[in-house]
C-alpha cells in the first residue's frame, strides 16, 4: 500500500514510522524544507523526535503533488485549527480511490466541526472514505516501538479495515470501530481534561485530585458524546479512558505539561513557548464548551479550563470549579 502523511510534527513522523513498519511505501509532506531533508537523508527528525532513528525507507518533501501521487491512504497530522486552510489547496491532488485518516484531535473554532467533518468538506470526500484514529498514542513511546493499541473508526467497515491493516505491526495494534463521533470527541476533550490535571498538579495538588478530575472528565466526555449520538461503549475503551489516562498522567503529553506550567504561574503565552509543539486543548476548549452549551450538557471542568486560559480566571480559583455541579447521585 502506498501512503502519504501530511505533517512532519512528532505525531505525523511517528505515524509514518508505524506505516513503514507495517510494510507501507510511505512519504511525508511538510512545509519545512530542512526537516524534510533531514528525514529523507539522515532518517531523523531532531526538532520533534530527538534521538529517534527513523526507517531508512521514509522520505519527506515539501512537494505535495509528488507525495500524494498514486497513494491509497492519506494520513493527516496537522494542527486542527489550521487544517481547513492547509487541506483545501490539496483537494485536487487526492487520488480518486484514496481514503483519508484523520490523526487530529480537536474541534474547529468558529464552526464547532469535528476533524472528520473538516476533512470531508476541505477535501470533498464522502464519509465512507474517511477514518479517524485515536487512543493512548503518545508519539515518542510509539516511535520507540513500545507496545500500544489504538482505535480506527469509520462509517465504512471496509475503510476502517483498510486503515487498520495499513498500520498494524508487532508493536502497534489497531481495533476498528464504527463510532466516529465518540472516538473524535474522546480525542478532542481529553486534551482539555489533561490541561486541568496539569494545572492542578502545578498548584501542588496530589493524586486524589488527579483521579477525581480524570474520572469526572470522562463523565463530561461521555455526556457530550451521548448527546451527539455516540456509542456509550466507546468511552470506557481505548479512545476514551485509555487516551485520557495516558494524556493526563504522562509528562510526554504537551497538554498536561502546559497545564503544569500554568499552574506554576506562567502566562498562557509563556507556557505555550516553554512546552513547544501544539497543545490542542488550548484552542479546542472554547469550541467544545460552545458545543456542549448548544446541546445542553454541563461541563464544569471544561468551563474552568476555558476560564483560566481565555477569560482571566485566576489559577487559584480553578480547583473549586472542577467540581462545581450540584451534589447528586454519581451517575445522575
Amino acid at each position: 500500500m502506498r501512503a502519504a502523511v501530511l505533517g512532519t510534527g512528532a505525531w505525523g513522523t511517528t505515524f509514518a514510522t508505524v506505516l513503514a513498519d507495517a510494510g507501507c511505501d510511505v512519504a511525508l509532506w511538510g512545509r519545512d524544507a530542512a526537516v524534510c531533508a533531514q528525514i529523507t537523508t539522515e532518517h531523523r527528525n531532531e526538532a520533534r523526535l530527538p534521538g529517534i532513528a527513523l526507517p531508512a525507507q521514509l522520505t519527506a518533501s515539501t512537494d505535495a503533488a509528488r507525495v500524494l501521487a498514486g497513494v491509497d491512504l492519506v494520513a493527516i497530522a496537522i494542527p486542527s485549527q489550521s487544517a481547513r486552510a492547509t487541506l483545501e489547496p490539496l483537494r485536487a491532488l487526492i487520488p480518486a480511490h484514496a481514503v483519508a485518516v484523520s490523526l487530529m484531535k480537536g474541534v474547529e473554532l468558529s464552526t464547532d466541526r469535528r476533524m472528520s467533518q473538516v476533512v470531508a468538506e476541505a477535501l470533498g470526500l464522502k464519509p465512507d472514505r474517511i477514518a479517524v484514529l485515536s487512543g493512548p498514542n503518545l508519539a515518542r513511546e510509539i516511535a520507540e516501538r513500545q507496545p500500544t493499541a489504538t482505535v480506527v473508526a469509520s462509517t465504512s467497515a471496509r475503510t476502517a479495515r483498510l486503515v487498520a491493516t495499513a498500520c498494524s505491526s508487532a508493536a502497534f495494534r489497531p481495533y476498528t470501530n464504527s463510532d466516529v463521533v465518540g472516538v473524535e470527541l474522546c480525542g478532542a476533550v481529553k486534551n482539555i481534561i489533561a490541561v486541568a490535571v496539569g494545572i492542578a498538579q502545578g498548584r501542588g495538588l496530589g493524586f486524589n485530585t488527579m483521579a477525581t478530575v480524570i474520572t469526572r472528565g470522562l463523565v463530561e466526555i461521555t455526556r457530550l458524546g451521548l448527546a451527539l449520538g455516540a456509542d456509550a461503549e466507546t468511552f470506557p475503551g481505548l479512545a476514551g479512558m485509555g487516551d485520557l489516562m495516558a494524556t493526563c498522567a504522562s509528562p510526554l503529553s504537551r497538554n498536561h505539561s502546559l497545564g503544569v506550567r500554568i499552574g506554576q504561574g506562567m502566562t498562557l503565552d509563556e507556557a505555550i513557548a516553554a512546552t513547544g509543539g501544539t497543545a490542542e486543548g488550548v484552542k479546542t476548549s472554547r469550541p467544545v464548551l460552545e458545543l456542549a452549551q448548544r446541546v445542553g450538557v454541563e461541563m464544569p471542568i471544561t468551563a474552568a479550563v476555558v476560564g483560566v486560559l481565555h477569560e482571566g480566571l485566576p489559577v487559584e480559583e480553578l480547583a473549586p470549579l472542577l467540581l462545581a455541579r450540584p451534589r447528586k447521585a454519581e451517575g445522575a
